[in-house]
């Protein structure tokens, strides 16, 4: 297979796993609704499917395309990386600023990666913020004619 041809197939699933990520986000924001939003929505707790995934594993599957997406993108970097280095070159010619800004570059992408494993998250105890239906906190039925 040529090189070109190769850069076809994973330019394309790159935009197939852009456009599955932007999908599912769209879905997990605007259709399958988190908890705390159903009662406003729907006047009752209910559960949300959408091809028999709840809210929780279609999160799984975006996260399982995003690790494609980027083991992809690092493909397509690896591929073109004599032009992006040639461009680069073009677009700053000193050395030193050339190193400057790699050097920028890869550190705010390394901690922009690894940041969750720094994070401790914020613990709290649950309430009545938690909406209806969890841990047995009822919301009152309304009747509307």
């Amino acid at each position: 297979m040529t090189k070109s041809k190769l850069n076809l197939i994973i330019d394309g699933l790159l935009l197939l796993c852009m456009a599955s990520i932007a999908g599912i986000g769209l879905l997990m924001k605007y259709v399958l609704v988190p908890r705390y939003q159903r009662f406003e929505i729907y006047g009752r707790n209910v559960e949300l499917f959408f091809w028999g995934f709840d809210r929780h594993q279609w999160g799984t599957i975006h996260l399982a395309i995003g690790l494609v997406f980027i083991a992809l993108l690092f493909l397509h970097v690896v591929l073109h990386w004599e032009m992006i280095v040639t461009i680069y070159r073009k677009l700053v010619p000193a050395p030193l600023m050339r190193n400057i800004i790699a050097a920028i570059l890869i550190g705010l992408t390394a901690l922009l990666i690894a940041f969750p494993c720094f994070v401790k998250p914020e613990v709290r105890e649950a309430g009545h913020r938690e909406g209806p239906g969890r841990r047995g906190l009822r919301m009152p039925i309304r009747l509307t004619q």
